[in-house]
């Protein structure tokens, strides 16, 4: 039976971390913001956007474009956004019936539910997040821990949003995984090996 992991995960709980590590462990492919780069590739639309569209409703405050027109006779926003994530879905599926992965977010739990990933959520106290996307973020980004604590609230509300319109499921509901894992005050790398001993 082939590996294939999909990883959901709040802001700031190390989930990219985790589908990472665990990929190397398991010497299989992993997929993260390269498929926002394929999309990108495909579509025409930069990186930029197809990133917002992918965490929040679309907004044109960013460059569209790079190339020809993705539409050219219609450029409603929620046609743009069905377009990407069919994309996106395209993208997941090629991926995995391609080779062994580890797929973080996008969806991918629900698109290759007829392959029956494993699927896992990660999760994980304030406080853990905030410590983790202080030690992981930019050192220019100097958030107070209010104001931290309402972006990691704010992206998360964002993704449950984009996850409740595609799937009609709720973002994080452990009934939709076959594992959750709790990273508060846990550090990442010490539980790769037991995680990866489950395949």
């Amino acid at each position: 039976m082939s590996k294939i992991l999909t990883i959901g995960r709040e802001f700031g709980s190390g989930g990219r971390e985790l589908g990472r590590r665990l990929s190397e462990e398991l010497g299989i492919a992993y997929y993260d913001q390269e498929i926002i780069r394929e999309i990108a590739r495909r579509t025409s639309l930069s990186e930029q956007y197809v990133q917002a569209i992918a965490e929040r409703k679309p907004t044109f405050s960013y460059p569209i474009h790079i190339g020809h027109s993705f539409y050219p006779s219609v450029n409603q926003p929620f046609e743009q956004t069905m377009g990407i994530y069919e994309e996106q879905t395209r993208i997941i599926r090629e991926l995995a019936a391609k080779s062994e992965c580890v797929i973080v977010g996008r969806c991918a739990d629900y698109i290759l539910r007829e392959r029956h990933p494993f699927r896992l959520f990660v999760y994980a106290d304030m406080e853990s997040k905030i410590k983790r996307c202080r030690e992981k973020g930019p050192e220019e980004e100097r958030l107070s821990d209010k104001e931290l604590k309402q972006k990691i609230l704010g992206i998360d509300r964002r993704r449950a949003k984009y996850y409740g319109l595609y799937t009609g499921h709720a973002w994080g509901d452990k009934l939709n995984f076959d594992l959750c894992i709790n990273t508060t005050r846990t550090v990442i790398k010490d539980i790769v090996p037991a995680i990866a001993r489950l395949f």
